[in-house]
């Protein structure tokens, strides 16, 4: 039985890197930049893409968001007041996208060209499990985290912080209050992922977030 489970799921892994694979060559040859943001739930990583989608917007870039969620476009519907195109993708139950999702949603979404865009943020369900093991053809994944929720996060999690390309540390407007211990979540991050890129950051304040716009303006600037 365990032999079983355990060819099933590499079986659908296996699937689901094929279709990433052809994602990422659609991606590049349309010349989008597509970041998959992943973090548990209630780690601000909506209104961290809020403002990410808001500033973009208003420094002329073009820019679009998939919102995952088990249900409701809550997500979605508050994203789209930053005036960017928003589709949501509720999963019903399952706790990640993967990439047959992505490229479903990306196929209906008649409004909105691959092509006329700048970058593609893929607002991931929120946990920091599943995800991990889906790629979903992005060029830079980022794993967000709140100052509430603990330095040792990327201890507990660490496929997770082992797999992203960036980190970013939210709310740091309360991190005092918090108690939060910031050179030893610094230090819990690099022990998983040496010599990550750490952003700390606050979309209430707006903390931090001049660094990670340019980091993105960087990165697409790199792919041209």
């Amino acid at each position: 039985m365990t032999t079983r489970i355990v060819e099933l799921r590499q079986g659908i892994l296996k699937k689901n890197d094929e279709l990433a694979r052809a994602l990422r060559l659609r991606f590049s040859k349309a010349g989008v930049l597509v970041l998959n943001l992943v973090s548990s739930p209630g780690t601000g990583k909506t209104a961290f893409l809020e403002f990410t989608l808001r500033e973009l917007r208003a420094r002329g870039a073009r820019v679009a968001a998939l919102v995952g969620d088990l249900e409701t476009d809550n997500d979605a519907r508050r994203l789209a007041a930053s005036g960017a195109p928003v589709r949501q993708i509720n999963t019903h139950g399952i706790c990640h996208l993967d990439a047959e999702m992505v490229e479903k949603h990306l196929d209906a979404w008649n409004d909105v060209s691959l092509s006329g865009l700048d970058y593609l943020f893929i607002e991931n369900v929120g946990n920091l499990v599943c995800p991990s093991s889906y790629d979903l053809g992005e060029r830079i994944r980022v794993a967000l985290l709140s100052v509430t929720e603990g330095e040792d996060k990327p201890l507990k999690y660490p496929t997770l912080f082992n797999s992203a390309d960036a980190a970013v540390l939210t709310k740091i407007d309360i991190a005092a209050p918090c108690g939060f211990d910031r050179d030893l979540a610094l230090k819990n991050i690099h022990e998983i992922r040496p010599g990550i890129r750490i952003f700390e950051t606050s979309a209430k304040t707006g903390a931090g977030m001049d660094a990670w716009l340019a980091y993105l303006v960087a990165q697409r600037g790199s792919a041209s």
